[in-house]
Protein backbone atom coordinates (compact mmCIF):
# COMPACT_ATOMS: atom_id res chain seq x y z
CA UNK A 1 0.00 0.00 0.00
CA UNK A 2 1.28 3.45 -0.86
CA UNK A 3 0.00 7.03 -0.81
CA UNK A 4 0.86 10.27 -2.55
CA UNK A 5 1.02 13.21 -0.15
CA UNK A 6 1.63 16.93 -0.58
CA UNK A 7 3.92 18.78 1.81
CA UNK A 8 5.87 21.98 1.34
CA UNK A 9 4.56 22.48 -2.19
CA UNK A 10 5.93 19.12 -3.36
CA UNK A 11 4.40 15.68 -3.80
CA UNK A 12 5.87 12.50 -2.33
CA UNK A 13 5.07 8.81 -2.86
CA UNK A 14 5.26 7.13 0.55
CA UNK A 15 4.74 3.64 1.96
CA UNK A 16 4.62 2.45 5.56
CA UNK A 17 8.12 2.33 7.05
CA UNK A 18 9.67 4.75 4.52
CA UNK A 19 12.05 7.54 5.51
CA UNK A 20 11.18 10.66 3.53
CA UNK A 21 13.08 13.96 3.38
CA UNK A 22 10.53 16.78 3.12
CA UNK A 23 10.69 20.55 3.40
CA UNK A 24 11.60 21.81 6.88
CA UNK A 25 8.78 21.50 9.47
CA UNK A 26 8.61 23.55 12.68
CA UNK A 27 8.34 20.66 15.11
CA UNK A 28 10.92 18.94 17.31
CA UNK A 29 12.35 15.51 16.56
CA UNK A 30 10.22 12.68 17.93
CA UNK A 31 6.89 14.47 17.43
CA UNK A 32 4.17 12.79 15.40
CA UNK A 33 3.02 14.52 12.18
CA UNK A 34 -0.33 14.11 10.40
CA UNK A 35 -0.39 14.68 6.63
CA UNK A 36 -3.92 15.72 5.63
CA UNK A 37 -3.17 16.51 1.97
CA UNK A 38 -3.41 12.96 0.61
CA UNK A 39 -3.81 13.05 -3.17
CA UNK A 40 -4.02 9.33 -3.90
CA UNK A 41 -4.02 5.97 -2.11
CA UNK A 42 -3.24 2.61 -3.63
CA UNK A 43 -3.92 -0.80 -2.14
CA UNK A 44 -3.43 -4.20 -3.71
CA UNK A 45 -6.92 -4.09 -5.25
CA UNK A 46 -7.48 -0.51 -6.38
CA UNK A 47 -6.18 3.02 -6.65
CA UNK A 48 -8.24 5.97 -5.35
CA UNK A 49 -7.56 9.52 -6.51
CA UNK A 50 -8.80 12.66 -4.79
CA UNK A 51 -10.44 15.63 -6.45
CA UNK A 52 -7.85 17.01 -5.46
CA UNK A 53 -7.71 15.63 -1.87
CA UNK A 54 -8.94 12.39 -0.31
CA UNK A 55 -10.63 13.43 2.93
CA UNK A 56 -10.96 9.81 4.05
CA UNK A 57 -7.22 9.17 3.95
CA UNK A 58 -4.62 10.07 6.56
CA UNK A 59 -0.89 9.51 6.66
CA UNK A 60 0.83 9.52 10.04
CA UNK A 61 4.56 9.92 10.48
CA UNK A 62 7.19 10.62 13.11
CA UNK A 63 9.94 13.23 12.75
CA UNK A 64 13.28 11.49 13.14
CA UNK A 65 15.71 14.38 12.51
CA UNK A 66 16.32 17.77 10.95
CA UNK A 67 19.25 18.48 8.68
CA UNK A 68 20.76 20.20 5.66
CA UNK A 69 21.14 18.65 2.23
CA UNK A 70 24.33 18.66 0.16
CA UNK A 71 25.70 21.99 -0.96
CA UNK A 72 24.64 23.26 -4.37
CA UNK A 73 27.00 25.73 -6.04
CA UNK A 74 25.52 28.64 -7.96
CA UNK A 75 28.08 30.22 -10.31
CA UNK A 76 27.29 33.24 -12.44
CA UNK A 77 29.70 34.25 -15.17
CA UNK A 78 29.80 36.78 -17.98
CA UNK A 79 32.64 36.41 -20.39
CA UNK A 80 35.01 39.27 -21.20
CA UNK A 81 33.44 41.40 -18.43
CA UNK A 82 35.36 40.09 -15.39
CA UNK A 83 32.02 39.21 -13.75
CA UNK A 84 32.06 36.10 -11.58
CA UNK A 85 29.84 35.30 -8.59
CA UNK A 86 30.08 32.06 -6.65
CA UNK A 87 27.44 31.22 -4.07
CA UNK A 88 26.57 28.05 -2.19
CA UNK A 89 23.20 26.88 -0.86
CA UNK A 90 22.20 24.08 1.52
CA UNK A 91 18.47 23.34 1.70
CA UNK A 92 16.97 22.56 5.11
CA UNK A 93 14.94 19.35 5.41
CA UNK A 94 13.06 17.22 7.91
CA UNK A 95 13.37 13.44 7.80
CA UNK A 96 10.05 11.72 8.54
CA UNK A 97 9.38 8.01 9.10
CA UNK A 98 5.94 7.02 7.77
CA UNK A 99 4.14 5.00 10.46
CA UNK A 100 0.64 4.45 9.11
CA UNK A 101 -1.49 4.99 6.02
CA UNK A 102 -5.18 4.93 6.94
CA UNK A 103 -7.94 4.96 4.33
CA UNK A 104 -11.72 4.67 4.75
CA UNK A 105 -13.07 3.82 1.30
CA UNK A 106 -16.69 4.72 2.21
CA UNK A 107 -16.08 8.46 2.86
CA UNK A 108 -16.52 10.95 0.00
CA UNK A 109 -13.63 12.91 -1.47
CA UNK A 110 -13.17 16.67 -1.27
CA UNK A 111 -13.80 18.43 -4.52
CA UNK A 112 -11.72 21.32 -5.69
CA UNK A 113 -13.19 24.74 -5.08
CA UNK A 114 -14.62 25.95 -8.34
CA UNK A 115 -13.77 29.46 -9.34
CA UNK A 116 -16.55 31.69 -10.53
CA UNK A 117 -15.91 33.12 -13.94
CA UNK A 118 -16.87 36.76 -14.14
CA UNK A 119 -17.63 38.01 -17.60
CA UNK A 120 -16.48 41.51 -18.31
CA UNK A 121 -18.48 43.89 -20.43
CA UNK A 122 -16.77 44.65 -23.67
CA UNK A 123 -17.11 48.28 -24.56
CA UNK A 124 -16.51 49.02 -28.20
CA UNK A 125 -14.46 52.10 -28.83
CA UNK A 126 -15.49 54.48 -31.55
CA UNK A 127 -13.06 54.59 -34.39
CA UNK A 128 -12.14 58.13 -35.24
CA UNK A 129 -11.10 58.55 -38.84
CA UNK A 130 -8.29 60.98 -39.38
CA UNK A 131 -8.66 63.52 -42.13
CA UNK A 132 -6.14 62.97 -44.83
CA UNK A 133 -4.56 66.22 -45.89
CA UNK A 134 -3.39 66.22 -49.48
CA UNK A 135 0.19 67.26 -49.86
CA UNK A 136 0.85 70.21 -52.04
CA UNK A 137 2.96 69.55 -55.07
CA UNK A 138 6.45 70.76 -54.54
CA UNK A 139 7.23 73.76 -56.69
CA UNK A 140 10.59 73.90 -58.29
CA UNK A 141 12.57 77.01 -57.78
CA UNK A 142 13.61 78.49 -61.03
CA UNK A 143 17.06 79.85 -60.77
CA UNK A 144 17.60 83.09 -62.63
CA UNK A 145 20.32 82.87 -65.16
CA UNK A 146 22.87 85.53 -64.83
CA UNK A 147 23.57 87.37 -67.94
CA UNK A 148 26.95 86.46 -69.22
CA UNK A 149 29.20 89.41 -69.49
CA UNK A 150 30.08 90.06 -73.06
CA UNK A 151 33.66 90.95 -73.84
CA UNK A 152 33.70 93.03 -76.98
Amino acid sequence: MYAIIRSGGKQYRVSEGDLVDIERLDAPAGQQVNFDDVLAVSSEDEVKFGEPILSAAKVLGTITEHGKSKKVLVFKFKRRKMYRRKQGHRQLFTRVRIDEIAFDSEAPTKKAATKKVVKKKVVKKKVVKKKVVAKKAATKKVAKKKAAAKNS
